[in-house]
């Protein structure tokens, strides 16, 4: 069975971060992702998730984004049965994000996201060295009948 979920969008709510009883960090928001399709002469809709994130995902969720920034989840899509408060059984979906990621998106300074401006940097990449060519293999006593594939 497999179980993957990946989807960019904008975040709703400002990330809620809490810690269960037992210390684990833990951070629920909803995104909002517009449908790929748009019926002539209809507005653009848009689906709305709950995502989960946990321990160093959840903080980095808190510490980085807000409503109304775009992000990347990759995870998978759970489901909790529950009983309303009229006491109706109804069912939560949720995404549990093993993977939270930046988009590219500009700020509105012109500059990529905080977290870019705070980021270390990647060591700058070096020119690559002639190629250097290796002789051809020889074949000539290979046998010709029997293939290894």
């Amino acid at each position: 069975m497999y179980n993957k979920v990946i989807m960019m969008g904008r975040i709703v709510n400002d990330p809620e971060l809490k810690t269960t009883p037992q210390g684990v960090n833990v951070c629920s928001f909803r995104i909002a992702v517009d449908r790929r399709f748009t019926p002539k002469g209809e507005e653009r809709k848009s689906d709305f998730f709950n995502v989960v994130a946990w321990r160093q995902q959840a903080e980095f969720v808190n510490r980085y984004f807000s409503k109304g920034r775009m992000i990347l989840v990759e995870g998978e899509m759970t489901t909790r049965n529950y009983t309303d408060k009229n006491g109706n059984p109804a069912t939560w979906y949720e995404i549990v994000a093993d993977r939270i990621s930046f988009t590219g998106e500009k700020s509105q300074g012109g500059s990529y996201n905080d977290y870019a401006a705070s980021a270390p940097s990647a060591p700058a990449p070096q020119a690559p060295s002639a190629p250097q060519q290796a002789p051809a293999p020889d074949f000539s006593s290979a046998p010709t009948d029997d293939y290894p594939f």
